[in-house]
């Protein structure tokens, strides 16, 4: 715990001395790059790129959240159980294509730039919120779910008050694992003119400028390694709300 608490402010400084002041980071990526060449990449603002794949990672997920617990709303009722195997396999198609064929697919319809690279983020994020969000409402304390038949809840205010409440932290551990998945795949955007940090990483491997890939590839890491924090702490928080 108290290493946490040191770790946490020293990330977030080193992610934002990156994206802020990249030209700090001279001397430590030198090395990485060609003789004569080009230490930090200023084609484009590491800032603004650093929004762009925030941004496209948070409409993705947000997207990928709001249709898998939906989903997993009806499959858990009596009325959806029959569909349970159907939507398994739906979302699990997702995962079943890599996302660079997703990409190449949806490039043609949608054209180049931020929209197919939303799809492949989106279909890739479903499964394990799904998954969880099934989980979680199909465990639900017997006790607590006959108590609240028993105070005359009706379906929608036990599916409201009681239910998602309690399979909130259970959910939440699957949005956390989509939402650091979506943080890495992200980079593959930029192979079809989406602006994401992998723009970095694929100058990088194009000019053979380790250094580039290096810069891109730390502030990757670094968003992944704290939003995945952030989101196990809330985790918990709820978890304590809840007294489990």
């Amino acid at each position: 715990m108290k290493i946490g608490l040191f770790l946490r402010p020293v990330l977030i400084a080193l992610l934002l001395a990156l994206v802020l002041r990249p030209e700090w980071f001279i001397p430590a990526f030198a090395p990485f790059a060609p003789e004569g060449g080009p230490v930090i990449y200023q084609r484009a603002s590491l800032l603004s790129l650093s929004l762009s794949h925030l941004v496209l990672v948070a409409v993705a997920s947000a997207a990928a959240t709001i249709v898998a617990v939906t989903l997993a709303i009806l499959v858990t009722r009596p009325a959806g159980a029959a569909f349970r195997p159907l939507s398994r396999t739906i979302t699990n198609m997702g995962q079943t294509f890599p996302p660079v064929a997703v990409l190449a697919l949806a490039v043609p319809a949608l054209g180049f730039g931020a929209k197919p690279t939303l799809v492949a983020l989106f279909l890739y994020g479903l499964l394990p919120i799904f998954e969880n969000a099934v989980t979680a409402l199909t465990n639900l304390p017997r006790a607590t779910m006959e108590a609240a038949r028993g105070i005359g809840l009706s379906r929608w205010q036990r599916l409201l008050r009681v239910e998602l409440p309690l399979a909130l932290p259970v959910t939440l551990t699957g949005i956390r694992l989509s939402v650091v998945i979506a943080l890495g795949t992200a980079t593959i955007g930029s192979t079809v003119a989406a602006r994401t940090l992998g723009e970095v990483i694929i100058a990088g491997l194009l000019t053979n400028n380790t250094a580039y890939v290096l810069q891109g590839g730390l502030i990757v890491g670094l968003f992944a390694v704290l939003i995945y924090d952030g989101l196990v702490q809330l985790e918990l928080h709820l978890a304590r709300r809840m007294g489990g």
